[in-house]
């Protein structure tokens, strides 16, 4: 696999373990299918508790059964699960960084004795509801309520493009708490409750291999007990999308790698005019190009993961990479998909299917623009999106 500046020479003996478990978990449990899943619209929801086992959700993290391994190794695994497919550290993504986070970090000690350890094996299954029909980049102009009544809450609201959301047991809702001045707080919400729907959302042209859906919420009532405790406003939610861009910079790195790895092998069996496509200058121009933009999109991944490992990692330095490292998988996997032919629309090879994915990569949790504004600021002073 592409390493061309030997970064994974400095990994410990637990970072190594982890890389290769998730590699051969991909290579043999998630290749096979994947593409099959992606023409259908499907997600391989046998492989969520197999996941869970392995310790895929949320290892990061310490307590309640929770591995608490290194942020480097946290990366090197969303590398690889998305080498997979992006569905596949999507769902990774949404149950640890955007459930078990904000329960970790948020939740009162019951609310984590009740879901961490569930989560963290995959027996149970969470999304995150933030986004709405009519509000996407700017959350905080969020229409979902929630009002006081009594010991309960009463929630009130739609999210959409919500991923797990079909098959969550528990979404964490954001909304403004009428009670509280509109102060946006988050809710857990059990999702067989009255009121509440979870339609999946068909007919997706991205991210296929992933269940994606709506949360509606009809005067749902929950328990005070419900609400996470430790965090009011934008904080919150804000917090979690730093924790998940932080997986999606790794993740992006790894699929596109994984295209490239296609590609190269692609370059060296396929002969035209007598030869091997590898050896005309415009295919090792493009294979050069590729292997120098994942080296740079890997160097600035594995310095994240040194900030964030002493906790000095900003929400800024998070979109760079975010912004960079999908852009990067975006035209490489495009690259890779132009070298493979005709051939390389077909689902036997991986560079289409992670071309079609980027669009949605390259959009959610923060789009291109907005991380370049985001970016702006800080560099200028001024919010440009103000």
């Amino acid at each position: 696999m592409l390493d061309f500046v030997d970064l994974e020479a400095d990994l410990d003996a637990e970072e190594r373990m982890i890389r290769d478990t998730a590699r051969e978990f991909v290579q043999q449990e998630v290749k096979p299918d994947i593409g099959e899943h992606f023409v259908e619209g499907t997600f391989p929801t046998d492989l969520i508790t197999e996941m869970g086992e392995m310790g895929f959700y949320a290892p990061n993290l310490e307590g309640y059964g929770l591995p608490n391994v290194s942020e480097r190794a946290y990366g090197l695994l969303m590398q690889e699960l998305e080498a997979g497919d992006s569905g596949l550290r999507s769902m990774a993504s949404v149950q640890g960084a955007l459930v078990m986070y904000p329960i970790h970090a948020y939740g009162s000690e019951a609310q984590k004795e009740k879901w961490l350890p569930d989560m963290g094996t995959g027996e149970a299954v969470g999304c995150f509801g933030l986004t709405e029909p009519e509000h996407g980049s700017n959350p905080s102009a969020m229409e979902t309520r929630a009002e006081k009544d009594g010991d309960e809450y009463v929630l009130n609201g739609a999210k959409t493009w919500i991923t797990n959301s079909p098959i969550a047991d528990v979404a964490i809702v954001w909304a403004k708490d009428r009670s509280d001045d509109d102060t946006v707080r988050g809710f857990l919400v059990e999702t067989d409750r009255d009121g509440v729907s979870t339609n999946k959302i068909e007919e997706k042209l991205s991210l296929r291999a992933s269940i994606t859906g709506e949360i509606g919420l009809n005067d749902v009532r929950i328990p005070e007990e419900n609400v996470l405790p430790g965090v009011k406003g934008m904080k919150g939610p804000l917090s979690c999308l730093t924790q998940a861009r932080y997986g999606i910079a790794w993740g992006a790195v790894g699929a596109a790698r994984d295209a490239f790895e296609e590609a190269r092998e692609y370059a060296t069996d396929r002969e035209q005019f007598g030869k091997p496509i590898g050896k005309f200058q415009l295919q090792q121009e493009k294979l050069a190009e590729q292997a120098t933009q994942i080296t740079t999109s890997q160097l600035l991944v594995h310095r994240l993961s040194e900030l964030k490992e002493r906790g000095d990692l900003t929400p800024q330095q998070v979109s760079m990479a975010k912004r960079n490292n999908v852009r990067m998988a975006r035209e490489m996997s495009r690259l890779a998909r132009e070298q493979l032919g005709g051939n390389g629309i077909s689902t036997d090879y991986s560079p289409m299917r992670h071309l079609a994915n980027m669009e949605t990569v390259y959009t959610y949790e923060g789009t291109h623009d907005i991380h370049t504004l985001v970016l702006g600021q800080e560099l200028t002073g001024f919010a440009a999106y103000e």
